[in-house]
């Protein structure tokens, strides 16, 4: 003994049951919560729990929704998400569970009622039996749901639970944490929907199909946007443009570009003289982002379309054959640097073409170059009577859209084809 009295040999020895309890809670903040996926999330959770403390462990949550997490004569209704360890152990039965609801035992309910860590005695199958402990995954005054963990034979001691008590906590802020951004995300896809979501009308004589694709490493609304204006005879504006950067300040300078876009249209100026003047206006503003801008005004009744660039990538023709066009434009400098100096080329477009406008996203990759990426996109062979919709599916699914790097908005129109009238078709079969 010291000579104090005191037992040198329990001081260290509780001095390390303090280190190695330290140890474990380093490890679960390094393990658990390492993205805003709350399945991840999870699962790291009952991995952390059933590799340190039991022989399975498992996570129930309950709804998103708090109105949604309790019906009234069932009580709260809790999902299994997450689970890890011995199948045999996961599938313990508590004294008093329901036959119908084995997910739900009683510790489950009581841990989450009472918002505390209970233990239970569990029978596995062949009579043996277990002990299970439950803890609420509680986080800033709100329960998302109970972690489960389970060892056949021999009970928990006090700092085994505390250790489950922390990982279930930082859990639980890490739950809360993945909800507010999906709940964020969410509110800020239908802002951008709500933004994009009908274009002008085109003129009837013109088919048009558009997409909007968020990249799932988003956190707002983006700049990617898209627009037609509607002309004198017949002719359609189109607009495909991006705002520099990401945010809600990226989809306000986004909506307010789309705006100005369409008072300039409708004086009826040609693709290059829009383009200087929303040029003019957007320098004289130092707030506004520099944003990139292709417009191509299609004259149906000519068959021709009139093309115009702003630091935007080129569109593409699928002709008659279904093999692709990749148009060579002359490219001015993005909107909102003063410097002007747009051209304008045109080219025929008949109803048998469909022309195909994209934000960079559809075809930028990290580590290639974006020649290669563009010519993925050229050696594109349509089938034969592919619709606007099904060239943007065949588009998006040859270039893997749906798991670009940034946003997606992609737009395809074609000439409408209408059939001769009657006197017209009688004179073709005379000749």
């Amino acid at each position: 003994m010291d000579r104090d009295g005191s037992d040198g040999a329990g001081r260290d020895a509780d001095d390390a049951r303090v280190r190695a309890r330290l140890r474990l809670m380093e490890e679960a903040a390094e393990r658990i919560g390492t993205t805003l996926d709350a399945q991840t999330t999870c699962t790291e959770l009952s991995r952390f729990l059933c590799q340190h403390i039991g022989d399975a462990a498992a996570v129930d949550l309950l709804p998103d929704d708090a109105t949604a997490a309790r019906r009234p004569a069932e009580g709260p209704v809790l999902r299994r998400v997450a689970s890890a360890g011995l199948v045999k152990v996961l599938e313990a039965r508590f004294p008093g569970d329901d036959p119908e609801r084995p997910d739900a035992g009683a510790p489950l309910l009581r841990a989450l009622a009472e918002d505390r860590p209970v233990t239970a005695r569990a029978v596995l199958s062949g009579g043996m039996s277990a002990q299970a402990l439950a803890v609420p995954l509680s986080a800033h005054g709100r329960r998302h749901g109970v972690v489960l963990v389970l060892r056949a034979g021999g009970s928990f001691h006090e700092d085994e639970t505390a250790t489950v008590l922390h990982a279930a906590r930082l859990a639980a802020a890490h739950l809360a944490h993945a909800r507010r951004h999906s709940s964020v995300q969410r509110t800020a896809m239908d802002l951008q929907r709500a933004l994009l979501a009908e274009p002008g009308r085109p003129h009837p004589n013109l088919d048009l199909a558009t997409r909007y694709l968020p990249s799932g490493s988003s956190a707002l609304v983006g700049g990617d946007w898209f627009e037609t204006v509607r002309l004198h005879y017949g002719r359609t504006l189109l607009v495909m443009g991006d705002v520099m950067g990401h945010g809600l300040d990226a989809a306000v300078d986004m909506n307010a570009y789309r705006s100005s876009l369409r008072y300039v249209a409708s004086t009826d100026l040609p693709p290059h003289r829009v383009l200087r003047q929303l040029d003019t206006a957007v320098a004289e503003d130092e707030s506004r982002r520099p944003a990139t801008c292709l417009l191509a005004r299609v004259d149906p009744a000519r068959g021709i379309a009139g093309f115009a660039s702003a630091g935007h990538l080129s569109p593409v023709v699928f002709g008659g054959d279904r093999t692709a066009d990749l148009l060579r434009l002359p490219v001015g400098p993005p909107l909102g640097t003063g410097a002007g100096g747009y051209e304008q080329i045109t080219r025929t477009l008949t109803p048998d073409d469909t022309l195909l406008m994209f934000t960079d996203g559809l075809v930028e990759r990290r580590g290639e170059d974006i020649d290669t990426s563009l010519s993925r996109l050229a050696r594109l062979r349509l089938p034969a009577g592919a619709d606007v919709e099904q060239v943007l599916d065949e588009v998006l699914d040859h270039l893997d859209g749906l798991h670009a790097e940034d946003d997606v908005a992609v737009l395809a129109a074609r000439i409408r084809r209408h059939p001769l009238p009657p006197t017209a078709r009688d004179d073709s079969v005379a000749r």
